[in-house]
Order: structure tokens, then sequence, then C-alpha cells
């Protein structure tokens, strides 16, 4: 019989403030310690660890309990979490990890947490059940060979409880910190007023819309003008909603760097109003970005940004929350003042900040770092997805994956000896799964399961040896590696909402066909509603989101969403719009369009000198266009876009827009200028749209099209016409940009004058259709 523990009292009143903390969290916290070091085998994928726990769990006896609820409170901190196992009949706690790889390749200081953790663990559940003793065990289950390697320790009920306290005294003068903050940040909020006289036409409406949308915790979907200020007007409305509805967090996500730094402006602005509200402010940047030694591995012998990490974050953490905006510079500066890797105290620093400010891929992705932390420390969250209608492709892309023959090859003739026959069987199946193609692309409906099978037990073999020789790996082998297991994660969710393609293209100088493979998503929808319904709400916002059908079925949005309208603050007359209804810009009549368009352009300039920017499908056919405007009016200035252009050159480009300035600038419909910039004023008085903007007529979007109309009943709309309206509006945004411009714009294609096309362009618009010669 287990004689009962004692159990102290809080030392704080019941009624006090409390600061919940996930043990996982509190442990990373007090219990990390020496190198960052990423030697280490990847995790398993989320799918394959829920699997190894219930392998682990379904080999124990059938009183064995799982996921065993338990919390408690010490002074301000109430801890919580799920213990993974426990077996009354042993009196033994279990906490399950799943690895790839041999088990002693694991860094000491990742063994050390786990241990942290199954003690808080021990402690939390005897203080539950009133036992005097416990065993702990690590369980360590090896996913691809499925056994299990058992590490048991027994501790008495004191010696538990000591371990907790010491965690929660390490951590409580952290947790009083955020107590008071949490206060004083609610309290300003509360006060927080607009910080401008008053809000602009169609943002008061907005603004509504979002913070509605957030006391009743749904979804919205908001279509609302350029100019009228998104970006204040939705945040404004969430942070005046946060004390109420107890937020955790807001994540602001963006397509874009553009869309980054309009944010951190807005909240720049909000922040610094005579009421200010000490709200902390994060950016996250790209790994890539935020590197400070790229030819460098993440461990710390060899980088020295790695080496001591942990035992250096607390003061970098403690300089870090004394600044109020952390973006990339910000937080590059107090990382080196501390010697510690800029982009892995941003991911530290994601923990303990307010709103957060980063790409779409942090809370969307397969392995999204924010949704992770979401789901673990169970916060309550708003989300901002600004320039929505940029997410469907984007979601597109990330859970889809792509792996080319090639590639491979190449990557195989140097590849350590030891994984030469493992390689070899991935080409052997590769080369198969090509036999006897004669078309140059073919889609299929369901997986190629051998193949998978095939560069599974690959990725196995390449996760062995690089556990053993964490360096051996040259970077192409790496790179195979990392794209291998996302090939392989990917497979794991394919479905109806996806297709399997395999496109052959001849290599440079052989015969033999390349067989690039590609696992390739059409409906995001599945993999984002789970995003969705985690956050306490969404709004997702943009200029161009018709038809609203098209977004809600193709992300996934939940049925209970919301849908507004902004009024546009503009009227007609500051934007004549001419659709030139016999010109056509289809593939075939393209050479014959293209001096009907320099005849156009020309003319407008000459009626009216000012900067215009001109969209064209592709660079081949703007640099037909440019080419014989150039050679026709060389008095006019013209500038291009090029492909790949830098950060550099495209603020260079947008540079020649200079205010009262003249000239033509030639760019790509959808590319870096179509969208998310701003030229207000006489910096830009027209633009000239040259095309429909529909995706390109080819094998891989046939197939798309066959997929939509399948799941919707619209495959032609959804997978070509809505797309590229879409991109035409976003251009045409660039115009008018504020309630004193005025400008024109041409939309050059015969189809501008069909009504289901015209449904589909702003309502404020008035569209004169007219010929080529009389515009």
């Amino acid at each position: 019989m287990h004689t009962v523990a004692t159990q102290p009292d809080p030392p704080v009143s019941d009624n006090a403030p409390r600061y919940v903390v996930a043990v996982r969290a509190l442990c990373e916290f007090t219990a990390k310690r020496g190198d960052l070091d990423l030697r280490f085998t990847p995790s398993p994928t989320a799918l394959e660890g829920i699997a190894g726990h219930a392998t682990v769990t379904a080999r124990r006896p059938a009183d064995y309990q799982t996921e065993i609820a338990l919390g408690e409170v010490f002074g301000p901190l109430q801890v919580r979490g799920r213990a993974d196992g426990y077996d009354p009949a042993s009196n033994q706690l279990e906490e399950i990890k799943t690895h790839r790889g041999k088990l002693d390749a694991m860094p000491d200081n990742h063994r050390h947490l786990h241990w942290a953790q199954a003690r808080v663990y021990g402690w939390l559940l005897c203080s539950k059940l009133g036992l005097m003793q416990m065993r702990i065990a690590l369980v360590y289950f090896d996913i691809a060979s499925q056994k299990e390697t058992v590490i048991v320790e027994t501790h008495s009920a004191d010696a538990l409880r000591a371990h907790f306290v010491e965690q929660c005294e390490r951590f409580i003068a952290r947790a009083t910190q955020e107590v008071r903050h949490r206060e004083a940040r609610n309290a300003a909020l509360a006060a927080l007023a607009f910080p401008h006289a008053s809000f602009r036409p169609g943002q008061r409406a907005l603004a509504e819309a979002v913070y509605r949308c957030a006391v009743n915790q749904r979804c919205l979907m908001a279509q609302a003008p350029t100019g009228i200020g998104k970006t204040v007007g939705t945040l404004f409305p969430l942070l005046k909603a946060w004390p109420a509805q107890q937020f955790d967090k807001i994540f602001f996500l963006t397509a874009k760097s553009a869309g980054r730094q309009l944010a951190l402006d807005a909240l720049k602005t909000l922040t610094e109003a005579p009421d200010r509200a000490p709200l902390r402010v994060l950016e996250l940047t790209a790994r890539e970005k935020a590197c400070e030694h790229p030819d460098r591995a993440c461990h710390g012998e060899s980088c020295p940004l790695a080496r001591g990490f942990y035992d250096r974050l607390p003061d970098a953490r403690a300089a870090a929350l004394q600044v109020a905006s952390l973006d990339k510079a910000a937080l590059r500066e107090v990382a080196l003042a501390h010697e510690v890797c800029p982009y892995y105290l941003g991911q530290e620093m994601s923990r303990w900040s307010d709103v957060i400010v980063g790409d779409y891929n942090y809370y969307f992705d397969t392995s999204a770092m924010l949704y992770a932390l979401a789901e673990a420390n169970r916060w309550r969250v708003s989300v901002l997805v600004d320039e929505a209608h940029n997410l469907v492709e984007r979601a597109r892309g990330m859970y889809s994956a792509t792996l080319d023959q090639a590639v491979f090859d190449a990557m195989r003739r140097t590849a350590p000896p030891p994984l030469k026959r493992a390689l070899t069987r991935v080409a052997r199946s590769w080369k198969d799964l090509a036999a006897g193609q004669t078309a140059d692309y073919l889609a299929f409906t369901a997986l190629p399961a051998d193949f998978v099978d095939t560069l599974q037990r690959a990725i196995s073999q390449m996760t062995d040896f690089l556990t053993e020789h964490p360096d051996a790996f040259a970077p192409e082998t790496l790179r195979f590696y990392f794209d291998a297991m996302h090939f392989v994660r990917i497979a794991e969710r394919f479905d109806t909402h996806s297709l399997f393609d395999i496109t052959l293209a001849p290599r440079f100088r052989l015969t033999t066909p390349n067989a690039v493979l590609c696992l390739r998503n059409v409906i995001p929808a599945p993999h984002l509603k789970p995003r969705f319904a985690r956050a306490h709400s969404v709004a997702l916002f943009s200029a161009t989101l018709t038809p609203a059908h098209f977004y809600s079925d193709t992300l996934g949005l939940p049925e209970t969403s919301a849908r507004v309208d902004v009024d546009s603050p503009f009227v007609a007359e500051q934007l004549q719009v001419r659709a030139i209804a016999d010109v056509s810009t289809r593939y075939r009549d393209r050479a014959q369009s293209v001096a009907q368009v320099v005849d156009l352009i020309a003319a407008q300039y000459a009626r009216a000198p000012g900067n215009y920017l001109s969209f064209f499908s592709s660079f081949d056919y703007l640099a037909q266009v440019a080419a014989a405007f150039a050679a026709r009016h060389p008095h006019v200035p013209v500038w291009e876009q090029a492909r790949a252009m830098s950060e550099a050159d495209q603020h260079a480009f947008l540079a020649r827009f200079a205010p009262d300035g003249c000239g033509i600038g030639f760019a790509v419909l959808g590319g870096a200028f179509g969208e998310a910039i701003d030229l207000p004023g006489t910096r830009l008085v027209g633009a000239f749209v040259a095309t429909l903007g529909l995706p390109q007529l080819n094998p891989v979007n046939q197939q798309m099209k066959a997929r939509m109309h399948e799941a919707f009943g619209a495959g032609y709309d959804y997978t070509y016409l809505f797309p590229g309206l879409q991109k035409v509006v976003q251009a045409a945004g660039r115009v008018i940009r504020g309630p004193d411009d005025r400008g024109v714009l041409y939309l050059i294609d015969d189809r501008f004058a069909r009504p289901d096309v015209q449904r589909l362009l702003p309502a404020w618009w008035r569209v004169d259709v007219m010929r080529h010669c009389d515009a």
C-alpha cells in the first residue's frame, strides 16, 4: 500500500494571477545547456512520432494509462502537461521519445532535457496519486528498427519534488516578470487609442469586422481595397480585443519582406502613441538570411555562435527582452553582443514576444515553428494573413515535393561508399518508374509505393551513416537527403488533393531522359484546415479575394467564416479604365500584337507624359515590346525588369519612378512589381496590362484543371481565370494609392470586354471598351 506524499501549500494566494507553463517549456528554459547541436538525426515526422508512441503503448499491459493530464500550482506558476504513459502494476512512469539512428549519437544535453521532463512528470504524478516513490523511464523508440531502449531510474517523491521545485524556482523570476508584463500590456492595450486623427474611408469597417471575429472566435475573409491602411486597420482592433480575449500571441504573416516591414512600421506607430503599450514585437527571418556563418555547420565544434549557445542564452534572452521591437537588425545586434546565433535566438524569443511578424511558412508549412509552439504550449493565438490571395499558391508549394533524377545521379557518383548500394536501389526503382514512358509528362492519382519504400530505406541508411559521420556529407548529398525526407513526408499526406507526376526532360549532352518526380499539391485546403481551427481567430485580407468561394474552397476556411467586402474609398473618376477589344495577347497572336501595344503606350504617353508601368505575361513578350518601343521612341526613358533581380536591383528599378518623372517601366505580371509596391502621387500615373494573366496552358495545369473540376465543378475558372484576374487587379492597384491620386489603366486584350471577366473586376471601376485605334 502506497503512503501519501506530503504536498506543499502554494506560496501565493489562490486568486493571484498565474503564469501557465507547459512542462516541456519549463524544462527547455531551465534544463537546456551546452552547445547548439543539430548533428543528431532529424526528428521523425509528426505522423511517425504518433505512430511510434502508439506502437510502444500497444505493447504495454491492459491497465497501462496514456496521455495522463497533470498539473500543479507553484507560486505564480501553473505547471501543466500530459505524461506519455504510466504502468500502475510496476509503478513506472514513461517518457517516450521517437528517434532515428544510433542512440549513442544523441548529444548529452538532449538526454539531460529528457530526464528533466520525465522527473517533473514523475513528481506531478506522485502528487496526484499520493505516492512516496516512483520508477521513471525514458523509452527511446527507433522508428526504423521498431526497437525500444528503456533507461530506468527510481526516485523518492521527495527527490522528485526537490527537482520540481528547483525547476520552478529557476523559472519563477521569469514568470513573475511575465505576469507583470502582461498586466501592464493589457492595461495599456485597453486604453490604446487609434494613432491617427480619424480612420480612413473603409478602414473603420475593416477594423470592426476584424474585432467582431476576434470576439466571436471566427475566421474572416476581408476584401479591402489598396490604400485604406489595411495593416493598421487589422492590427489595431486585435490589440484592442487582446485584454478581453486573453490572447497569448498575435501572428502577422506575410508573403513578402515588404509586407513584414509595413507591419513593423504599423506596430511602431501604434506603440509610439502617447498611450504607448509595452508590446514586444519580433520579426522572424529565414535561416539563410540570418546566418552569420553560412559556411559552418550548426554545432559547437564548427560554429562559434553554436558553441555554448544554451549557456549564454539566458543573458542574451534577458537583453533581448529589453528591446521593444526586435526586427532583424536589432535581433542580430543583441545576438552578436552575446555571441549566440541570431536565427536561433529569434526562435527562442518567439516564446516571449507578443506580436510576431514573419512569413506564411512559420504557421502554415508542414513543420511550421509557430504552429508547433502554439500546439505544445496551448497558446491562444490570433492570426493575420496579409495579401492572402498569395496563400493558395504558397501553400501548394509547402505541400509539394520534387526530386530531380539528374541531380540525384550527380550526387550518387560522389556519395560515401557505404551508401552506394542503397542509392543504387533508389536509382533502379527510379528508372523502373519512367520505363516505357514516351510522353514528356504523365500524371497519376496513386503514389509510386515501391519507389517511396525504397527511398525511405535509403533515407534510414543515410541517417545511420550521418549520425556516425556528421560531417561526411558533401553539400549536394545533404541537399538530396533533406529533399528525399521532404518527399517521403509529403507522400504520407498524399490524397485526392494532390497528384503524382513524372516529367521527362533531355539531359545536357545526353539522350537519356531525366525523370523529374513531383508530388504536386493542387488543393491545399485539407492541410490548412487544422491551422485555421487551431487559432482563436484568423483574418485573411487582401485587395483581391474575388470570387470568395474560390479562396474559401481552396484554402479550406471553416463554414462559419465571415466575409466582408469593404467599399472602396476611390471613385470611378480617379481612374480611367480602357479595355482594348480588338487586340489579342494570346500566345499565338503575340507577334502581331507587339506593334499595337507599342502604339497604345506611345499614344497615351504623348497625351500625358509621366511614369507608367507596363505588365506582360512573360519576359520574352516584355522584351519584344520593350525593344520595339525603344526603337520607335528612343526619346522616351524605359527600364525593364530582369530575371532573378536582387533586392538592390529591385530598389533601383522602383527608384526610377521619381515624383513628376517621365518614363516607362516594363515588368512581368505576377512578379515583384505587380503587388506590394507603393508609388503614390506622380510617381505612377498609369499602367498597361497586356495580358489576361492566365497561367500557362501546359500539361501540368491541365491536370490541375481536371482535379479542380472533380472537386468544384469549375476547373477552368479555378485553374486559369480566377488566378489570372487576381494578378491583373493587383497590378492595376499600383496606380491609385490615395484619395488625391489620378491615373489611367489600359487592359489590353479582347477578353477584357467579356461580361464574365468584367464581373471579376473591382466594382468601382467604370470600364470603357474601345478599339486600339480609338484609345
